[in-house]
């Protein structure tokens, strides 16, 4: 009978360094191609939902949201236009920064004037608290801090914290939010106290909202609706109840392309609107660790 050759020592320690060094270069590659190729799975603050998830962006990635555009009419015929260039880190496990640049442009046609300018400078800070399990939904706390910047910016800082509940399920997913404004209303200009609810950044002393989504992974799509109410941060104003619909779609490993549409349906102003944006996932090599081959 003939037995097979063993391996040799010398052997072995080839195939275990084979091994490593393509673990290596795998390591290497996939951060940021995985993370780019789920990107329509993670929604985040108006992109397209304002109901966001409770999941950070992957540790060592970018993602750049590039001219996200909203579009709001109101009863009186006055056109909101709204964009904030932003971008997002993923600093440590489960964890991001984010910052944004909110810009406003207020058309009052009857009239016969506008006004436009960055309506502040947005700071926020993301944590994903644990794994969601079979028994426990995902949670998530942010911190967000609107800085005074440009001439439709607050006249001090607002800061606020956010609670975030994600839910999975193979037929949908849930997600449950709920943030707090601890400054008073702005001394400032009423348009830019006003002007910005209607924009991306909402100025709410509160809101609290729930949102389904559908995932589609073949296609790398995602569907979702939305309920949240809200309580401006102007006193004497009455809650308003608004409700949305959105799509997310991956339109190439690194880019993602995001609708939706909405409206106002309580209190004095209702209003219908529009959104749409993109986002640029990329990561950076330099930053990834690699273990040595020994």
């Amino acid at each position: 009978m003939i037995r097979p050759m063993p391996f040799s020592a010398t052997l072995r320690r080839r195939s275990a360094a084979l091994v490593t060094a393509a673990s290596a270069a795998l390591l290497l590659a996939l951060p940021a191609r995985v993370s780019a190729q789920t990107d329509y799975y993670n929604t985040d603050g108006g992109r397209p939902l304002q109901v966001e998830d409770a999941y950070a962006t992957e540790r060592y990635s970018f993602e750049l949201h590039l001219a996200p555009l909203r579009l709001e009419r109101t009863q009186g015929a006055v056109y909101n236009w709204a964009a904030e260039p932003k971008i997002e880190f993923g600093i440590l496990p489960r964890t991001q920064i984010e910052l944004g640049l909110p810009l406003a442009y207020v058309d009052q046609p009857r009239l016969g004037r506008h006004v436009a300018g960055a309506a502040g400078l947005e700071l926020s800070v993301l944590h994903n608290l644990n794994t969601e399990t079979e028994t426990l939904p995902a949670f998530a706390v942010v911190g967000d801090v609107l800085a005074p910047a440009g001439g439709l910016g607050p006249d001090r800082a607002y800061a606020s914290v956010k609670g975030i509940a994600t839910r999975t399920y193979s037929w949908l997913r849930f997600h449950l939010n709920g943030q707090y404004t601890f400054s008073d209303r702005s001394r400032g200009s009423a348009t830019a106290a006003t002007s910005a609810s209607a924009g991306i950044v909402e100025l709410s002393r509160w809101w609290a909202g729930v949102a389904v989504d559908k995932t589609f992974p073949l296609r790398s799509m995602l569907i979702g609706a939305e309920t949240y109410a809200r309580q401006p941060i102007v006193p004497g104003q009455p809650v308003q109840w608004n409700a949305g619909v959105g799509v997310r779609y991956q339109l190439a490993p690194q880019f993602a392309l995001d609708g939706g549409v909405g409206a106002r349906l309580s209190g004095d102003d209702r209003s219908w609107y529009f959104t749409v944006g993109t986002a640029y996932a990329f990561g950076l090599r330099s930053l990834m660790s690699v273990p040595r081959a020994r």
